[in-house]
């Protein structure tokens, strides 16, 4: 005959072992939901990488040929770089720019030019060399979107 103590002792431990098992299923279907999270924020994250370093790779200043010889149409600032090295019509802007003697929008500059600014279509190619030249360190822009001359 089996000992009645014994017996309640297991029972018990049973008890104890299935409060256990269920504890851990359901600790494992938290961090097994949490790892597909990962794995799925891990995809959005390589894809939008891969689309930005695609959209940069586009937005790249394509070479242009001079002499047979790859050279950047406007190139980035340096202390042997000119600005008469730009072409005439960015020199022209720099020069609004500076004329202008502070913080200037797009639209400002295209008035100095004669550029019709009543039409979106003529004032943002010019509002894109504005910001090619501030990309390449010619101008800064400032956060209100002004483009001003070095200080």
């Amino acid at each position: 005959m089996l000992d009645p103590e014994l017996l309640e002792r297991i029972t018990a431990r049973r008890a104890e072992l299935d409060e256990l098992e269920e504890q851990l299923a359901k600790q494992l279907a938290e961090v097994r939901a949490e790892r597909d999270e990962l794995a799925v924020a891990e995809r959005v994250l390589e894809r939008v990488s891969e689309q930005l370093a695609g959209e940069r790779a586009s937005a790249a200043p394509m070479p242009g040929q001079v002499g047979g010889r790859a050279v950047m149409l406007i190139p980035h600032r340096t202390p042997d770089v000119e600005e008469a090295m730009l072409p005439r019509d960015y020199q022209r802007i720099l020069a609004a720019v500076r004329q202008a003697g502070g913080p200037v929008m797009a639209r400002q500059v295209g008035e100095v030019l004669g550029v019709d600014v009543s039409v979106r279509a003529r004032l943002e190619p010019l509002r894109g060399k504005l910001v090619r030249l501030a990309d390449r360190g010619w101008l800064p822009k400032l956060p209100d979107g002004r483009f001003t001359t070095r200080l």
